[in-house]
């Protein structure tokens, strides 16, 4: 994009061969026209834009735990930005064009904090998910104070529900309230940890799926 003065071709606007004209924010300006591409649908093309579809509906949907969970990765980029790099480079696999996530890579965050230990889940209660975990406030960096994040993945909603800021390590359960609307839906369950003053975060780790009740 070049600037323009008021000389000969001072306010220029729109379109003289592959020169285009116009002006933004009070600043003339002039750009090349990019030279069209002579199949814009090739195979490697619409393989990487499957690819992309499919990790910005999962992330999309888990944004809110996203934005915890890459919060140290936001450097020059978003915690979204970030995690869309993880995710398209880790975690997307399948036979093209149908491809597929895997959740068990596919983190939802990613730090140094002792991570969940004995991770389970429960679907049997209607319109809840328990998570259950064993304490392990006492080894590696954890503490007593760091927080549960669960979080509930519905894919075929492309939606989820989530709790930030759950139960302590030592407390080691955290129930999720789910709408009725996910009776019979398959649902991907995940969990982390965050310190309390929400500077360190686990790495999640992917509990399974299941029938929500």
């Amino acid at each position: 994009m070049g600037k323009i003065g008021q000389g000969i071709l001072g306010g220029l606007s729109g379109k003289v061969g592959n020169v285009i004209g116009g002006s933004w924010k009070g600043i003339d300006y002039l750009r090349i026209k990019p030279t069209s591409v002579a199949n814009p649908r090739t195979e490697g093309q619409v393989n990487q834009r499957n690819k992309f579809t499919i990790t910005l509906e999962y992330l999309q949907a888990t944004s809110d735990f996203v934005k915890i969970g890459y919060k140290s990765f936001a450097t020059k980029k978003t915690e979204f930005n970030a995690a869309m790099s993880y995710v398209l480079n880790n975690a997307v696999g399948g036979i093209a064009p149908n491809f597929t996530i895997d959740y068990s890579l596919a983190l939802l965050s990613r730090g140094p904090l002792s991570g969940v230990l004995n991770g389970t889940t429960n679907l049997a209660t209607p319109g809840q998910v328990t998570f259950n975990w064993d304490d392990n406030s006492a080894e590696g960096n954890a503490n007593v104070t760091d927080k549960a994040m669960v979080l509930v993945y519905n894919p075929s909603k492309k939606e989820s529900i989530s709790i930030l800021n759950g139960a302590v390590r030592t407390i080691q359960t955290q129930t999720v309230t789910i709408p009725n609307s996910y009776a019979g839906d398959i649902v991907e369950l995940f969990m982390a940890f965050v310190s309390e003053d929400g500077s360190k975060v686990s790495n999640s780790i992917y509990l399974g799926s299941g029938t929500a009740s």
